[in-house]
């Protein structure tokens, strides 16, 4: 590739009308998460038009490197909400990206490209169609919370190396 530099980029545009969830409310807010994007300023952004009650529904878009972007602006605008109701899509882009040659007589190389795009439509309202691939149904119980334990041996050992680590503190000082 050394007899070549890059040219041109010509990518596939992401459109609203394209964004591939079913029964999404008309005034949805979108937010298109670029690498580049602040995800401070997203999520302000996001954050006083879910205050003002304009939308009750936002998704979240992103290309490429900016797919992490987009899903951690939309986790937390999800727990800041506490909202219930979620689908996830993934699609692709197409990308063509046009290598001009340095050398006569050498032809334009052209390669095609499918970048993967996120689409994560978050709901205050409930969804109609639960079924749906992609759906996240709400948590009864938040992963992160202690759930009861019946057995009294795990416990037991649990204790055993609490009171084995203090003792090692104590001898050390």
């Amino acid at each position: 590739m050394e007899n070549y530099f890059k040219g041109k980029n010509v990518e596939e545009e992401i459109e609203r009308s394209k964004i591939p969830f079913k029964d999404i409310p008309e005034n949805f807010l979108w937010m298109q998460v670029k690498g580049g994007s602040k995800m401070t300023n997203l999520i302000s952004h996001a954050t006083g038009i879910l205050e003002d009650k304009a939308t009750t529904a936002i998704v979240w878009t992103g290309a490429g490197v900016a797919i992490a972007k987009a899903i951690s602006c939309a986790e937390i605008l999800k727990r800041q909400f506490s909202i219930q109701h979620q689908v996830t899509t993934l699609t692709y882009k197409s990308v063509e990206e046009y290598w001009e040659p340095k050398l006569d007589g050498l032809e334009t190389i052209i390669v095609k490209r499918q970048i993967p795009v996120i689409h994560i439509l978050l709901s205050l309202q409930e969804i109609s169609d639960v079924n749906q691939l992609g759906y996240q149904s709400p948590l009864s119980k938040k992963f992160w919370e202690k759930v009861p334990s019946n057995n009294s041996k795990q416990q037991q050992s649990f204790k055993a190396k609490k009171s084995y680590k203090q003792r090692k503190i104590e001898n050390q000082e």
